[in-house]
């Protein structure tokens, strides 16, 4: 405990003179007042991300009933997006959209809609073995389904639903190329849809392991080449495919050897009772490369519900299904890095059971049985296929492994903890308590061929008194703990108020490159070009008979077309297709009343349906706040009864101008466009001397820019035309859209310039960091903005303004009533008509400040 202090020390010290905390002691003012020990500040720094900064691992977690997943960053443990998967979504307009719509409706189940779903195991495609950050697949337990997300934009792009299968809990599971997806039952039940009486489960009822043929190229499932593995109906849980050594193999454990059926209704011990009276339950061991050959030939397969299943007998009669004893009531199996370890953990016994798959392997190999089951399935005999043995505590459920040869982590549900051993050695390492009830692990890719070790996540199922009370309904929590060091450190809990977060997979963030726009009009749910792909110039409205097709764009700040005529009864199409190529310049759009919405991120084109069933007049509009004229950014569907006669009202006579009135109202609007139009060619005049095109992100920025500003030589030839035409009052409207076109370009060409001075400008000093923090901070960029006047005067070359500058500028900073009275200051003062206030800087604040004054003037050529 002394050296841990000493160490504590050391950091803290560090960190206070790495922010030049000043003598007032600023740092222990807030521990003091917050109650925060050395070691709070620690584990805070550890998972601080910087403003701006990015995450080392992207978590992909499981949303339980909310039907979706949920993604957040390690170490921060920042929520950065919900992933709509089997359940509607309206931000996203997922379920509310035509073409998410239809991903959605893969998801029926014998023709009925399905919109919710259970999300449990996460899955990341894998390539030898490891993750390549392509692919994501989760399944449903409580809707047999497996969805595949792309992770080049976080998307759903397939729902395949299980056609014999009535649950499933034990998806989803990639083999080590990710051609394969191993997906297990989990409560047996007939395979076809007929009444079968609950006294036939032996011989009626199955379990079984869908084998799921996946091109991990086009990330999409092929139902047609997949098949299931018929099993007995002990209830089949979570699996792992084998690796490495072990490649080829899938391993699934089980519950409920006794295959008992419950009955407490009629008198008969609970389920529970009954389904955990033998000593152990079977790890069900089988070769799925070599039974995916078999199931080629028609004469090894049945087919059901249109799907090929492969029977027990087919599997045994070719050495391709083994069953071995393992610890009762088991939650999990997990295979080594290496392929040559699969521990299994009981919920019911104390221990972990690690097998050996090269005894396995010479088991199998040497026909050396301890027995079959009822149905014929060859039983390895348990000890002959151990490894070891090791106590672990109570309720031992899963594991994960670290980048450490051997070592393991495995969670405790009972004891609440988390104990770290070495499934080689069987020795126990060291634990941590967590807030409470672990279920699932995460380790950093901890379940891949190149696990990361660093971090493991605690998946509390229980979270009590941990956050603030909000309710009987509590969030659960997601502990994140530091295994870098000998002993494990909890860092900080992570409240997940989203449905029962169950398994949750960490992947490098490195390994990630999702893209920021579309190419111009994909359908983002097939990845090709949407049929309803409209570019600026080609909006327009269709009609065939009762069908109505819009064709629109959306810019910053207006929706074309903005008025939409349609009968009553009409089934009107809107596409609309996002014209913007700005990095997160989303547009949303609804139409009141009609329960749609679609969310268009860059480039993007959906589609809306709805039948036009209300006669009025409804508003559409974006959803999403994208500019400074946002709430302009609208329209009008007005539906019209075709058999009513509408009686025109006496239209509203408006007060006109004069036409002097007209022409200065003209000059003036002309004169602001061209003052605008300075400030952009100033900004343009800068960013080519600076070579903006050298800077990605800038050399974006100002393609977007320029986007807005050719649009307006022809809004520029229109109004020149209504002037020649003598129609002022539209020539004031189509200038008025081009000082629109002039906003938006200086808006994000002031943007690029702001970025381009950072990437030019000379590096600040460590002092003149601290100093602009403090100027921000303090609330001096409140009034004075560098480059420009603005409420107060610009700042750039203060220092050069006055006799022995520097003391001047602290002077006046440190107690600004002194000089009220210096004439330059009663200038100022007089001036912008504003006193300069007293923001009580410190004296090394002030220092500070001087020293990114020094800087200012350094680059004065850049503000």
């Amino acid at each position: 405990m002394k050296n841990l202090n000493k160490l504590s020390s050391l950091l803290l010290g560090t960190a206070l003179a790495a922010t030049a905390v000043s003598a007032s002691g600023t740092l222990e003012k807030v521990m003091k007042e917050r109650g925060l020990t050395e070691n709070d500040v620690i584990r805070a720094a550890k998972t601080y991300t910087p403003t701006g900064g990015r995450e080392d691992y992207i978590v992909f977690s499981s949303g339980g009933q909310s039907g979706q997943m949920i993604v957040y960053g390690v170490p921060s443990m920042r929520i950065l997006k919900y992933i709509a998967v089997f359940t509607p979504e309206p931000w996203q307009g997922y379920g509310y959209d035509v073409d998410s719509t239809k991903i959605l409706r893969q998801g029926n189940i014998r023709g009925r809609e399905i919109n919710w779903g259970d999300t449990h195991h996460p899955a990341l495609s894998e390539k030898d073995g490891k993750y390549d950050g392509k692919w994501l697949i989760i399944n449903d337990k409580a809707n047999p389904r497996i969805a595949v997300i792309d992770l080049l934009d976080f998307e759903t792009k397939q729902i395949v639903v299980n056609p014999i299968f009535k649950s499933d809990h034990g998806g989803a599971f990639f083999t080590q190329n990710s051609e394969w997806i191993l997906e297990a039952c989990q409560y047996a039940a007939p395979y076809d849809n007929n009444y079968h009486p609950i006294e036939e489960y032996k011989e009626t009822y199955r379990g079984g392991v869908t084998v799921w043929d996946f091109n991990p190229k086009e990330g999409r499932i092929h139902p047609e080449s997949s098949f299931t593995i018929e099993m007995p109906p002990y209830m089949q849980d979570l699996s792992d495919a084998g690796k490495n050594a072990s490649h080829g193999w899938g391993f699934t454990n089980s519950f409920n050897s006794e295959m008992y059926t419950g009955g407490i209704e009629v008198g008969m011990p609970p389920f529970e009772a009954g389904c955990s009276r033998n000593d152990t339950d079977f790890l069900h061991v089988y070769n799925w490369e070599k039974l995916a050959k078999l199931a080629k030939d028609k004469k090894n397969v049945k087919v059901i519900n249109g799907h090929r299943v492969v029977p027990m007998d087919v599997a045994v009669k070719n050495n391709a299904l083994f069953l071995i004893p393992e610890p009762k009531s088991p939650h999990g199996v997990d295979v080594s890095p290496d392929g040559n370890y699969i521990t299994v953990c009981g919920k019911l016994d104390t221990h972990a059971s690690v097998y050996s798959w090269p005894k396995i392997k010479k088991l199998i190999k040497n026909k050396d049985f301890a027995g079959r089951d009822p149905y014929g399935i060859p039983i390895l005999d348990m000890k002959k296929a151990l490894h070891g043995q090791v106590e672990l505590g109570l309720g031992p459920l899963h594991n994960q492994y670290s980048n450490v040869d051997g070592e393991i982590y495995t969670s405790l549900y009972v004891d609440s903890q988390v104990v770290k051993w070495n499934y080689k050695t069987l020795k126990v390492l060291d634990k941590v308590n967590v807030h409470y009830n672990i279920g699932h692990l995460c380790g950093m890719e901890g379940k891949s061929a190149d696990p990361q070790g660093e971090y493991i996540i605690a998946l509390n199922k229980l979270a009590i008194d941990r956050f603030n009370p909000v309710g009987p309904l509590h969030p659960q929590n997601h502990q994140l703990i530091d295994i870098r060091g000998k002993k494990m450190d909890l860092l900080v809990d992570m409240p997940l108020p989203l449905g029962e977060p169950h398994q949750a997979v960490a992947i490098r963030a490195s390994k990630l490159h999702p893209e920021v726009r579309y190419k111009m009009g994909t359908n983002t749910k097939t990845g090709k070009i949407h049929e309803g792909k409209t570019l600026a110039g080609q909006e327009r409205i269709e009609r065939d008979g009762n069908n109505v097709k819009v064709y629109a764009t959306m810019v910053r700040s207006h929706i074309n077309p903005e008025r939409i005529t349609v009968n009553k009864g009409d089934n009107v199409t809107i596409y609309l297709t996002n014209l913007e190529r700005a990095e997160d310049e989303t547009h949303g759009f609804t139409v009141d009343h009609y329960d749609v919405h679609a969310s268009l991120e860059p480039g993007e084109t959906s589609a809306i349906n709805f039948i036009a069933d209300i006669e009025g007049v409804f508003p559409y509009y974006c959803t999403e706040f994208c500019s400074a004229l946002h709430l302009e950014m609208m329209g009008y569907l007005m539906v019209k009864d075709p058999n009513k006669k509408y009686v025109s009202a006496q239209k509203l006579k408006m007060k006109t101008m004069s036409p002097e009135e007209l022409k200065a109202e003209y000059d003036k609007t002309v004169a602001v466009n061209a003052a605008t139009d300075a400030v952009i060619q100033s900004v343009v005049k800068f960013l080519k001397e600076n070579h903006y095109e050298k800077y990605p992100v800038v050399k974006n920025l100002v393609v977007d820019a320029l986007d807005q500003y050719g649009k307006i030589p022809a809004e520029k030839k229109k109004s020149d035309e209504a002037v020649a035409a003598g129609d002022l009052d539209k020539a004031i409207l189509f200038e008025n859209m081009i000082w629109q076109y002039m906003v938006k370009t200086a808006d994000v060409g002031i943007r690029a310039k702001d970025t381009l001075v950072k990437k030019v400008a000379t590096k600040q000093s460590l002092s003149a960091e601290r100093g602009e923090r403090a100027f921000n901070e303090g609330g001096c960029s409140g009034c004075h903005v560098v480059g420009k006047v603005s409420s107060g005067p610009d700042l750039t070359g203060v220092l050069q303004r006055h006799e022995n500058a520097e003391k001047w500028v602290a002077d006046f900073i440190k107690n600004p009533e002194k000089k009220f009275s210096d004439p330059y200051v009663k200038a100022m003062i007089d001036y912008f008509n504003l006193k300069m206030p007293n923001q009580h800087m410190s004296d090394d604040e002030i220092k500070d400040i001087i020293e990114y004054f020094k800087w200012i003037d350094d680059n004065a050529n850049l503000f």
